[in-house]
């Protein structure tokens, strides 16, 4: 029988799928339209299980935020192509909107609620069949609190990040902490919020570099005393070409090896620990302040730490909470 191109638009509309395959469902299923929607979905499915061992990196993430409940959603893809697809894009905020208004914690929550006459699950799947692409749910995060403000990087979807503050206040401050978030990649509002393993990796690492740096110094001291050039003295290929250049004997090269391993073993054995600690501290604080929202600069006024900023909004304002979620690898 023909198709006509009423029952084409019909089924479109019904599945949002293109044109051709639209017809094509239909003649397959000889006008039937029910018959026509389960071919377009089965087709969905054979697509998602076909692909379902590539890469999904690209996509739609979008935020938004509802009195004191705010969410973040990406849905992801395999090409940039796709990921800026209007129909695309309004499927990502359709979902976002339903998880919103359910106040849903999880994307299994997510994929459960009805959408159309389908759940969620199935609409990415029908969405992935009408792309031929990978398509999958991800990067979902919520955020409560007394007032939430909400950012989507440049308006390109694949950035976006939300604050939570204890007190109402203009919507650009909040805005603007948003953005310090995206900006900054902070880890936690404050100290006390960064993991405590967190914090003993970079004490470990800020002692072993300051241990290093003192070996360094004493190496260096030595060197300088000893008369040596510290170019020449700095590695092997400075040595050797010392030697080649006539800088320096074979003999002059072996004795600084062996003075650069001496000063090395004796300063390792002798260090002091009390300064260590202290340096070390030091660098800890200093990765506090990068890593930290509220110690974080701000950057529309660099001569205030966020949180000096907030408080001078309203001194009891601060942070309660973020959110961050990017496609982009950082």
């Amino acid at each position: 029988m023909a198709v006509t191109m009423a029952e084409i638009t019909k089924l479109r509309k019904l599945t949002g799928a293109g044109m051709m395959d639209c017809k094509n469902a239909l003649n397959d299923a000889e006008g039937d339209f029910d018959k026509a929607v389960k071919i377009i979905r089965e087709k969905g499915q054979a697509v998602a299980a076909k692909r379902s061992d590539r890469e999904a990196s690209e996509g739609c993430v979008l935020v938004k935020v509802d009195g004191g409940f705010g969410a973040i959603l990406a849905l992801k893809c395999e090409t940039d192509f796709v990921a800026k697809n209007e129909e695309f894009v309004k499927l990502t905020q359709d979902i976002l909107d339903l998880a919103v208004a359910n106040k849903c914690q999880t994307i299994e929550e997510i994929n459960a609620l009805p959408l159309g006459d389908v759940t969620v699950a199935q609409a990415v799947i029908d969405r992935s069949g009408i792309t031929g692409e990978k398509m999958e749910l991800d990067g979902y995060q919520v955020l409560e609190g007394v007032s939430i403000a909400a950012y989507n990087h440049q308006n390109k979807n694949f950035l976006c990040t939300m604050v939570a503050l204890n007190e109402v206040v203009d919507a650009h401050v909040g805005r603007d902490i948003a953005m310090q978030v995206a900006a900054m990649n902070p880890i936690a509002v404050n100290e006390a919020g960064v993991p405590e393993a967190v914090v003993k990796q970079e004490m470990q690492v800020a002692i072993d570099k300051t241990k290093v740096e003192q070996v360094q110094k004493a190496v260096e001291a030595a060197l300088k005393k000893a008369g040596f050039n510290l170019y020449i003295s700095e590695n092997e290929e400075h040595l050797n070409e010392g030697i080649m250049k006539g800088s320096i004997t074979e003999a002059q090269a072996e004795e600084i090896r062996q003075l650069k391993a001496k000063v090395a073993e004796e300063k390792a054995a002798n260090m002091p620990e009390a300064m260590i600690e202290k340096i070390a501290q030091g660098r800890l604080n200093k990765f506090y302040k990068e890593s930290c929202l509220l110690n974080q600069e701000y950057i529309q006024d660099g001569s205030k730490t966020v949180a000096e900023y907030l408080k001078s909004i309203s001194k009891d304002l601060t942070v309660t909470g973020f959110r961050r979620f990017t496609l982009r690898a950082e």
